[in-house]
């Protein structure tokens, strides 16, 4: 027992209610506990907490995942749907676990108030002292605390907990009948399996805590910057005589203000001190609240840190300290790869925020949970905004009494754990919810009521109608994928309309009548990376990556994995520039939320991220190149399109999205230069006064486009002494170009082909792409994941090599880019697993089928030698010119001494019009009825 003296300590600071009292006597608990498990729920009738329970030791902090503890996975990395739905737990136990552990409690502490605090729980707890019941929490967001000043007299005590991670209200999740295993069915972040687990045991403080006095607790702090004042409220225990003062002090301790409390009083009000400056993304300011309680008992001092800061919707515009924000967001699901659950210090929030603010993102939305205190305070330091929400994620909103009592009691401790951090500025209802309407607004109306702090919402979008598509009376603001007039995200857009840079959200949005974000925008799969998989060292196996490497290499394709991630990334990577872009030009926005920078391994395996689940890069775009196009100000230009003539003129118009600081005097170059980097076009606009928000017409760019031959432009773009840029590309293709051969054959019939190779001849086959059986081409990649959407063409971009002869004259990188996008809607991806033939243009299959995918190939039939084509070569050359133009390359190639195909196939294997592409990965999507 001498080592639990040594947790006895003297603190400064100590959590209750989000507050801290000093000076307390405080016992960490942490370290070495008994744990038995209760999968037969019989403790509680057997007396387990009166016996000294002989069990297994666990370390808590810490989950029984941790430990080893539970039933062992023994699946194998197989390419099924049960492995690939997302990442696979080492060990699993659903049920009652029971914790123990011996304390000594000091002579000290007789007469005190003595509080157990165990911070983040999954689901329920029960302690025991010396085998007496003390009392039941339930909460997945808050801290589960008890009052044991009764119970723990000076001497050696045994704390029991039982705690049980079984789901107590089920209809705080989806439901659903077609995932093979029914325990991953729940999709809410605050308690699933698809990103954060359902672990069993305590992930944060755990500890017990004396106070002399305990008088003062639960201190709210408001501020209003309209009005100019601080108002705290808090609770007071006015049967305790004491002295209180108040003392508001900045983060080094200086203190600012302090004052004399009437001993009865719980609000205070006062006006702003002048030495309180604002707190934002740009200037996070932050102070402490005191109040100091004394009487002959002692001393205790309860403080909570706060922001001067009030979030405003001022006519439908999103404005913080009454200065219109842009919210840069993305989603935070829970997920922690290696340990499965969220970190507990302020180290590792630092990190991923740090993370964040690299890659332009000012802002988090916690999906269907809300993070633990140490997220809060790192963002608080960081200058971050944070929305939160309720742990559920529920098609039948209100349908259960019991499971919208417990919503409405865990919002109540969301805002009095977290409401004085000034980085909460936003709270949901949840994700996507169907149900009550009418509930959802009346507990929206409710929870504002309670504190003014923050904007409310009802639900982050919705399938149900009109819910999803108009703003609710009670909404402070609207984060929708689309309005009841349309689109606002790409997805929607992207794979349907030609490439146009002009185009922003306005007409879908301008009279949403309260602050606009768009919705989980993204969503592009990316191939990938094999080299992840050494980093799983945790609770978590990646048995679904281990089955694509298998899948891999199966089909002859492991080698290529690294190029396969990069080009997949690459197209991903443009997409969301626009997206965000598009966001970026559209007055009425206020935000977006990003589906995500970062990995999603959950619900069908969906990387969508640009960095890896560990929010590493995957080595496709720098956070400086992705700041170019994400930060707090932006240089935009409007222009038509990706792809011109070389008689036409390149017009595009100059703005700058600006959500930093006003500035005046300003000069903006731009400059046109080609792939050798040399400048052919400059210009500069001078004397520009940039206002907070949406600045357009800052000047035009005009260029004459006078190639002889096909060439790229990069249109660039500075705010000049300043690291603000960006730039865009453009295609300028040539108007006349030989689109005929007197030594290729050129053909859409397989029959004429057919003779003409039999005589050794030279051919180009482009049947008609729309009669051949492959992949419907398409621009976008697959949306989310091809095992939780599996109903969608499953191709997820090009791979070519950029350095191949037939792109002499067609420049094009070694992934997708705006150019392609004529191509590839109009072909047709077809399988040519066990053909002897070379791609051109490689079609990147989806990784869970993993087919050899082209759309333009070379080999030999007999003694002649072919390009075959499954994108549309033959119509309408004179409106297409990417494809007049990629005709024309592949014939100068076929012309070549370099055209020398290695491979070798019969005419009959060239009938795709009657062969059946190999059989695709099944798997049904949960969507669907």
């Amino acid at each position: 027992m001498k080592l639990l003296y040594r947790f006895l300590v003297l603190i400064v600071a100590a959590g209750f209610a989000s507050c801290s009292k000093t000076p307390v006597n405080e016992i960490s608990l942490e370290g070495e506990w008994s744990v038995v498990l209760d999968s037969l729920n019989v403790g509680i009738e057997e007396g387990w907490a009166e016996q000294n329970l002989q069990g297994s030791t666990i370390q808590l902090p810490g989950t029984l995942d941790d430990a080893g503890l539970g039933k062992e996975n023994t699946q194998l990395p197989v390419m099924d749907n049960s492995v690939m739905w997302g990442l696979t737990r080492k060990h699993q136990y659903i049920g009652a676990a029971w914790y123990q552990k011996e304390v000594n409690i000091p002579a000290n502490w007789k007469g005190k108030n003595i509080d157990l605090e165990l911070e983040r729980i999954i689901w329920e707890s029960k302690v025991f002292i010396d085998g007496l019941p003390i009392g039941r929490r339930e909460s997945l967001i808050a801290p589960h605390r008890y009052d044991l000043s009764e119970v723990l007299t000076p001497g050696k005590h045994t704390i029991t907990i039982r705690i049980d991670n079984s789901n107590f209200y089920p209809l705080i999740n989806v439901q659903g009948d077609k995932y093979l295993d029914p325990v991953n069915q729940d999709m809410a972040h605050a308690y699933t399996n698809h990103t954060q687990i359902k672990w069993n045991g305590i992930i944060g403080d755990i500890k017990l805590v004396a106070s002399a006095i305990k008088k003062i607790e639960n201190i709210q702090v408001e501020t209003n910057v309209q009005a100019n004042w601080i108002r705290a409220v808090f609770q007071n225990h006015k049967a305790v005589e004491a002295n209180l003062k108040y003392v508001i002090s900045d983060a080094g301790g200086e203190v600012i203000v302090e004052d004399k409390i009437p001993s009865d009083v719980s609000l205070i009000e006062i006006m702003k001190p002048e030495a309180l400056k604002y707190w934002d993304e740009f200037n996070p300011n932050l102070y402490d609240f005191k109040i100091i309680a004394e009487n002959e008992m002692g001393i205790d001092t309860t403080t909570v840190r706060f922001g001067f800061r009030e979030i405003r919707k001022n006519d439908g515009v999103l404005e913080l300290n009454g200065k219109r924000i842009f919210l840069r967001g993305n989603l935070e699901c829970a997920i922690f790869p290696l340990t499965g659950h969220p970190p507990m210090d302020k180290t590792g929030w630092n990190q991923l925020i740090s993370q964040a603010k690299a890659y332009g993102l000012n802002h988090l939305r916690f999906h269907s949970w809300c993070p633990p205190k140490a997220a809060f305070e790192a963002a608080d330091e960081a200058g971050f905004y944070f929305q939160v929400e309720l742990p559920h994620w529920s098609l039948r909103f209100g349908e259960d009494q019991k499971t919208t009592d417990f919503l409405l009691e865990e919002a109540d401790k969301i805002l009095t754990e977290y409401g004085n951090h000034p980085s909460f500025v936003l709270m949901a209802l949840g994700n996507e919810l169907q149900g009550d309407a009418s509930l959802m607004n009346t507990t929206v109306e409710d929870l504002r009521k309670k504190d003014s702090r923050h904007l409310y919402m009802t639900t982050c979008f919705s399938f149900q109608k009109p819910l999803g598509v108009v703003a609710q009376p009670e909404d402070d603001y609207f984060v929708t994928q689309r309005t009841d007039k349309g689109w606002i995200r790409g997805q929607g857009i992207f794979n349907s309309q030609s490439p146009n840079f002009d185009e922003d959200y306005t007409a879908n949005s301008e009279h949403v009548p309260v602050p606009l974000i768009s919705h989980e925008i993204g969503q592009y799969s990316v191939y990938p990376d094999m080299t992840e998989i050494e980093k799983y060292s945790g609770v978590l196996k990646p048995l679904n990556f281990m089955a694509i490497r298998n899948s891999l290499e199966a089909n002859g394709l492991l080698n290529m994995a690294d190029k396969l991630t990069y080009a997949s990334g690459k197209l991903a990577a443009i997409l969301y520039k626009e997206e965000i872009e598009r966001a970026l030009k559209t007055p009425a926005f206020d935000g977006f939320q990003l589906l995500q920078l970062q990995d999603f391994p959950g619900q069908g395996t969906a990387l969508v991220g640009l960095l890896n689940a560990f929010w590493e890069s995957k080595g496709v775009i720098s956070a400086d190149e992705f700041r170019q196009f994400n930060s707090e100000l932006v240089p935009l230009i409007r222009f038509e399109k990706a792809v011109y003539e070389n008689d036409e003129t390149f017009k595009a118009s100059l703005e700058v999205a600006n959500f930093f600081k006003e500035m005046s005097g300003q000069t903006l170059d731009w400059s046109i230069t080609n792939e050798a980097g040399e400048t052919v076009h400059s210009g500069t606009e001078n004397n520009i006064d940039l206002q907070l928000g949406n600045n357009g017409n800052l000047g035009n760019i005009e260029f004459k486009l006078n190639a002889d031959k096909a060439e790229k432009l990069m249109i660039n773009v500075a705010l000049k002494g300043t690291d603000y840029k960006n730039s865009w590309p453009v295609w300028v293709y040539p108007k006349e170009v030989k689109v005929n051969s007197d030594k290729v054959v050129v053909t859409a019939s397989l029959q004429h082909a057919k003779q003409e190779l039999e005589q050794g001849n030279t051919v180009l086959l482009n049947p008609d792409y729309k009669k051949l059986k492959g992949i419907d081409g398409r621009f976008v990649p697959v949306f989310w994941s091809p095992v939780h959407f599996p109903n969608q063409p499953s191709s997820m971009g090009l791979l070519m090599d950029e350095d191949h002869a037939a792109f002499n004259d067609f420049p094009t990188d070694e992934y997708t880019d705006w150019q392609w996008w004529d191509l590839c809607i109009r072909s047709k991806s077809l399988v040519v697993d066990k053909m002897d033939v070379t791609p051109i243009v490689r079609v990147i299959d989806n990784f869970v089928t993993n087919h050899h995918l082209t759309n333009v190939f070379e080999t030999k039939v007999g003694e002649g030698k072919l390009v075959y084509s499954s994108i549309d070569l033959m119509n309408n050359l004179d409106e297409r010119p990417v494809a007049r133009q990629l005709r024309s390359s592949l014939l100068k190639y076929m012309e070549s001494e370099a055209f020398d195909p290695s491979g070798s196939v019969t005419i009959d294997e060239l009938d795709f019009a009657n062969n059946t592409a190999q059989k695709q990965f099944e798997a049904s999507d949960i969507y669907e009825d």
